[in-house]
């Protein structure tokens, strides 16, 4: 199967691009390297330099007439969203429709969505979250991804581009960029590695409370949804919260320091608590998290570590 993956230098797309070819698959990567890095980049699959919103996407499809699109491409910093919406409604709303007008052109038999459970729900009147809650995003960015599914529904049911959304919680693992909610752990390592007080931002009536699900396991739901899951909308996340304040706790213990915390006011846009019922992500596509948190942690941290390690300006 030929795969073409929309910011494969990314974070999680880079990951989701080595499991595609370690399984045989062709793999084709499209990414303006605005957020995702050269350095992650396979050299086994196919790149291209461009921006999702450019019209040359359509002749890049054309060229490759790849079997799926895998759309990891996306402006997901919550507080950019909320500073400049107009920036995120042109990367997540016109980006993807430019990219769904390219597939359909092509004949692409389908798309797999990245969307989010972490901000599509908005405050939740029920945890875990279950693909049925209410959608009351609170943020430009869940507004712009819930718009994306409505658009993957259109585009099914009036051109037959087949689609799985899959609604992210909180990805961490390697190569994760403090950018957007889920960068905390890439920043609680950074900053603890270096002897230096990490923050955490809380509600008066609490702390804010996250579903932390490890790259790896994302990875698999992927690999899944590209001969599972048709037409569905599916959490992807481990079915439980974790305050921010056990997070780091779990993080001293995985670096061994103990450096006491500063506390301060939650952000527009960022919810108190939210964690996704996952129920339906294993009867569809077969799924279930593998990597508890603190293996996750671990991993992360080894990875962060040998970046250090192999960083001159490190030394």
């Amino acid at each position: 199967m030929k795969v073409l993956v929309t910011g494969g230098a990314g974070f999680i797309g880079s990951h989701v691009v080595d499991r595609l070819l370690a399984d045989g698959h062709q793999v084709v990567v499209v990414d303006d390297l605005s957020t995702g890095k050269r350095a992650n980049l396979n050299p086994g699959a196919r790149f291209y330099e461009m921006d999702i919103q450019d019209r040359a996407l359509a002749e890049v499809l054309e060229r490759e007439s790849p079997d799926v699109v895998d759309h990891h491409a996306a402006q997901m910093d919550v507080r950019r969203a909320v500073e400049d919406p107009l920036f995120d409604a042109r990367v997540n709303v016109l980006g993807l429709l430019n990219v769904l007008e390219s597939c359909v052109r092509s004949k692409v038999r389908k798309v797999i969505f990245v969307s989010s459970g972490g901000a599509v729900y908005g405050e939740p009147e029920r945890l875990p979250a279950d693909e049925d809650h209410p959608i009351r995003p609170i943020t430009p960015y869940g507004i712009t991804k819930y718009v994306g599914e409505k658009y993957l529904y259109f585009y099914r049911v009036v051109h037959r581009l087949d689609y799985t959304v899959l609604r992210y919680a909180n990805v961490y693992g390697p190569r994760q960029d403090p950018h957007g909610e889920a960068g905390v752990v890439a920043i609680f390592i950074g900053l603890l590695a270096k002897g230096q007080v990490p923050t955490i931002n809380r509600y008066p009536d609490g702390e804010m409370q996250r579903d932390f699900v490890f790259v790896g396991d994302v990875v698999e739901a992927n690999a899944a949804a590209l001969t599972r899951g048709s037409g569905r909308v599916l959490n992807i996340g481990t079915g439980r919260g974790t305050t921010v304040s056990d997070l780091l706790e779990a993080v001293q213990h995985t670096l061994g320091t103990r450096i006491e915390p500063h506390f301060g006011v939650a952000r527009p846009g960022e919810l108190r608590q939210i964690y996704l019922a996952i129920d339906r992500a294993e009867r569809y596509l077969g799924w279930r998290p593998r990597v508890n948190l603190e293996q996750g942690l671990w991993e992360t941290a080894e990875w962060f570590r040998r970046q250090a390690l192999s960083d001159p300006t490190t030394h």
